[in-house]
């Protein structure tokens, strides 16, 4: 078997690993790749990124510490940063409600990260409560607050701080996201 065979072997289980979720957390973390299809892991990730690409996929790569990072080659611990696909345009409503988000839950994430966003990143549990108590049920607001909390969208500190989790960061184009839904002009961050 040639080297581009191997690679094109290794390229098809690394997919595999990526695109089906394990439990609330999709992706897979470095060390399983490495254990999965070999050191070079990160070499067939990149060739993995190039065809993903032209089917409108992004691949991610996202720290323990909530960074995204784009290039692979800038990772201090690849083995224990995690790897996933995301669309790489913004889904429709359409789009979005066949991956199984319901469009209320929907709304009540954006308008929780949006309010998140325009408050540096953070807002007391009470103060997002009360906003999305105006459109939403309060049972419909614990449950998708503690769903998304599970899920690292939305994290909550010991004080009743409700905080932008590392899968909004990873996931979502925030700017983007306030552009549209607030009106808001933010800078993006070098």
């Amino acid at each position: 078997m040639s080297s581009e065979e191997a690679l094109a072997q290794k390229v098809k289980r690394a997919v595999g690993l990526l695109l089906f979720q394990r439990h609330r957390i999709p992706g897979v973390k470095g060390w399983e790749l490495r254990k999965a299809i070999g050191r070079d892991y990160l070499r067939v990730l990149e060739a993995l990124k190039r065809r993903l690409a032209d089917l409108g996929l992004e691949l991610r790569a996202v720290t323990e510490d909530g960074r995204v990072v784009k290039d692979f080659k800038e990772l201090a611990d690849p083995e224990r940063t995690r790897f996933f696909a995301v669309a790489s345009r913004p889904l429709t409503a359409t789009e979005a409600t066949l991956t199984g988000w319901r469009l209320d839950s929907l709304a009540v994430l954006a308008a929780t990260v949006v309010h998140l966003a325009l408050n540096q990143g953070k807002a007391p549990r009470r103060e997002v409560e009360e906003l999305l108590r105006e459109k939403f049920p309060e049972w419909k607001i614990d449950l998708e607050l503690r769903r998304f909390t599970a899920r690292g969208y939305i994290e909550e500190d010991e004080e009743g701080y409700l905080h932008i989790g590392w899968r909004t960061l990873a996931e979502v184009n925030l700017p983007e996201l306030l552009q549209q839904i607030a009106g808001a002009k933010i800078e993006e961050e070098s």
